[in-house]
């Protein structure tokens, strides 16, 4: 039982120490410069530090396609979005292509990981004002071209609360096509439901890579019909998992 006790407060001890040590470096991040150099480290920091999230919440990952994955090639990466989880589950499944998201500035504001996000080249975008948001496409392109990270948005632009999606904003595609550069269609689900399941219940999140657009396939193509492609597989992916939803709960009434 001693033994028992003594690893229990060693482990405390070096939980303590870690978050202490994160919030120290931190503290050396400029919150006033958009950074165009990835950093392995911080990287380290975010990936290890969303592994406590991942493992309190006994968080299953259920993946499909992720194969199709361009392999040492940087990619634009668009998917649905529920939950203010997603990007944080997204970005620790794929830790192995550097995902920066496009984020609202709010983000940027949390304690010690908006400081990390933007270090690791994470963009904040200004959905008022067309100006600001298209220098941060350029600024997204230039990443992507310069081969420091791959970009993740989300075309509904705001978390959906409802059924279906919302309208996309077909002009975040134009970082792909200003960066030469594929486009990974997603679909996820499941993440919405961590708060409601934690801490009794572990879950499941599944994560499905719906299509691949090659470089020639994005140059060649507008927007709009970029988006309107985009649209109609992740419409389908939700529709299908409403469905399933739908009929679990008539078997359980």
């Amino acid at each position: 039982m001693k033994y028992l006790l003594w690893l229990v407060v060693i482990l405390i001890a070096l939980f303590l120490s870690y978050w202490a040590f994160l919030f120290i470096c931190s503290c050396f991040v400029n919150t006033k410069k958009l950074y165009d150099k990835h950093s392995s480290f911080y990287r380290w920091l975010l990936v290890s530090s969303t592994w406590h999230l991942i493992f309190v919440g006994r968080v299953h990952f259920h993946t499909k396609g992720l194969e199709k994955i361009p392999l040492n090639r940087r990619f634009l990466l668009v998917c649905n979005h529920r939950s203010k989880l997603d990007p944080i589950t997204t970005w620790y499944l794929l830790q192995d292509y550097d995902l920066a998201f496009i984020s609202k500035e709010k983000n940027f504001h949390v304690p010690c990981w908006g400081r990390i996000i933007r270090r690791c080249c994470f963009l904040p975008i200004d959905r008022e004002n067309p100006r600001n948001a298209m220098k941060t496409i350029e600024m997204a392109a230039d990443l992507m071209k310069n081969d420091q990270v791959s970009i993740a948005v989300y075309p509904e632009g705001t978390r959906n609360f409802g059924e279906g999606l919302l309208p996309f904003h077909n002009g975040i595609f134009k970082i792909a096509q200003k960066a030469n550069a594929p486009v990974v269609i997603c679909g996820i689900k499941g993440a919405d439901q961590m708060p409601k399941n934690f801490p009794l219940h572990g879950t499941d999140i599944y994560f499905e890579v719906l299509d691949v657009l090659t470089e020639e396939q994005v140059r060649t193509t507008r927007c709009n019909e970029i988006g309107d492609h985009a649209r109609d597989l992740m419409l389908s992916f939700v529709e299908n998992n409403q469905e399933e939803e739908h009929n679990v709960n008539l078997r359980t009434v």
